[in-house]
């Protein structure tokens, strides 16, 4: 590749990151060039991390910036070793579908995920792509290459309970197995689908497939479309979301000491020194926190959402005055006890989801009966000083939704906000009742951490 065309790759790939969500300014783009000049390009690791190093600010950001560094600088074109391995032997990747070759990739696969060997397994997910994921001849516009084709085929969940009898045969407890065994499979699955945008990449340039099949960074993922290992990623990063905003919010309350301009006191003092206020006074400022009320749906995929900012404001719980939790589907039932100080994140998060099973009576999600019961048997949760949250995405399956109760719980306190984790395009539509209720509450959508924090930092 010419130095010219190295430089406009590197400006492409650098815009990518940024219309990722990667923060990368100049400063950090000279950077980079500088830690570059300073290396021999002989080694893809060597590049990979020198950019990782100047450009990535937080762990949560990785994994959008490998698979972006992927599609700007692959690691091989077409099928590489794997396609002269196939050549020397006569044979075709493309050709070489049928019961037996499945069996027999299957076998190869299941023996690389017991030994995690990360080299065949990289190897393995190109053959794979190659073999099983061509679709030659489709239309213009359309991709030759699908990892959800060669995923479908291969099958590879099907192998987790074999991998997890090895693992218990080697001395894993089962718990440990399982856990093991779906993190080997996630990890090729994304391994598969990144060799599926490196082939398209090489079709249609990398532009397209960051525009269209890449997955944004963790803490721009949708709640809604989180994925196993995505949700895992979510609750290692909830934490250090809660610190920043801690730091945040201390440094911004240092900053904002003085109260309001004390005009009286102003003028007065200016008498010394001829009507020119040459120091100014103000009022004592009246700190207050929060007393915050949570009302939950935890009811489907919504619990995801619910589950990711009640750990937040369980985190966070030191900058309120008090909180009380409660969650729903059809039956309300406080988990306040579990925001105790000194508690796990961990007991949290799992005494939250047993806690789930006594939010239901009859299985279906009714928001009218949830606030009604609030309003009846949790009435002294809110007051003057009170601010309510609720986390929903308002889809109440048609039943009553009790507009005018939750009118008069909203009246009697300081503050309410709705938090809906889904796509405000979707509002409205079937049986969401987001429109209703935001005429009473102020919806704002919270799809992503990002949003999350956001909202959290602008209530305190």
């Amino acid at each position: 590749m010419s130095g010219s065309g190295l430089l406009e790759r590197h400006i492409a790939f650098l815009e990518a990151l940024r219309s990722a969500g990667l923060p990368v300014s100049l400063a950090e783009d000279l950077d980079a060039i500088a830690a570059l000049s300073a290396l021999e390009w002989g080694s893809r690791a060597t590049v990979q991390a020198a950019y990782a190093a100047t450009l990535v600010k937080r762990q949560s950001q990785r994994p959008t910036f490998d698979a972006l560094f992927d599609l700007w600088f692959p690691r091989m074109v077409g099928s590489g070793a794997a396609a002269e391995r196939s050549d020397e032997a006569g044979e075709e990747f493309s050709v070489r579908d049928g019961a037996d070759a499945l069996r027999d990739f299957r076998g190869a696969l299941l023996e690389a995920l017991a030994a995690d060997d990360q080299q065949a397994l990289a190897a393995l997910a190109a053959e794979m792509v190659a073999r099983f994921g061509a679709m030659p001849g489709r239309g213009p516009g359309l991709s030759s290459w699908s990892a959800y084709t060669a995923l479908q085929r291969v099958s590879p969940g099907e192998l987790v309970d074999k991998l997890v009898a090895g693992l218990l045969a080697d001395g894993r407890t089962e718990e440990e197995a399982e856990r093991t065994a779906g993190r080997r499979v996630d990890a090729f699955t994304a391994l598969v689908e990144g060799d599926a945008r490196r082939r398209i990449a090489e079709e249609k340039g990398p532009e397209h497939v960051a525009n269209v099949a890449l997955r944004p960074s963790i803490d721009r993922l949708d709640f809604l479309a989180a994925r196993r290992t995505d949700l895992e990623q979510m609750r290692r990063e909830i934490y250090p979301l809660a610190r920043r905003l801690a730091a945040r919010l201390t440094k911004e309350h240092h900053a904002q000491r003085r109260g309001p301009l004390d005009f009286r006191r102003t003028v007065r003092a200016s008498m010394s020194t001829g009507g020119v206020p040459l120091t100014t006074h103000h009022r004592p400022k009246r700190p207050h926190r929060t007393e915050l009320v949570v009302l939950c749906d935890v009811s489907g995929s919504v619990a995801n959402f619910a589950q990711f900012t009640l750990l937040l404001v369980f985190a966070l719980r030191d900058q309120f005055q008090k909180v009380r939790a409660f969650t729903f589907i059809d039956h309300v039932h406080e988990v306040t006890d579990h925001f105790r100080p000194g508690a796990d994140v961990v007991d949290v998060m799992a005494d939250l989801a047993a806690s789930t099973s006594h939010a239901a009576l009859w299985g279906r999600t009714n928001y009218g009966r949830a606030i009604t019961k609030l309003a009846e048997d949790h009435a002294d949760a809110l007051g003057p000083k009170s601010s309510l949250l609720v986390l929903g995405d308002a889809r109440s399956n048609y039943s009553d939704l009790a507009l005018d109760t939750l009118g008069e719980l909203v009246g009697g306190i300081r503050h309410a906000w709705w938090l809906n984790p889904e796509h405000r395009r979707h509002w409205d539509n079937g049986d969401s009742a987001a429109s209703r209720y935001g005429a009473v509450v102020p919806m704002v959508e919270c799809r992503n951490l990002t949003q999350l924090g956001e909202f959290v930092h602008d209530i305190l």
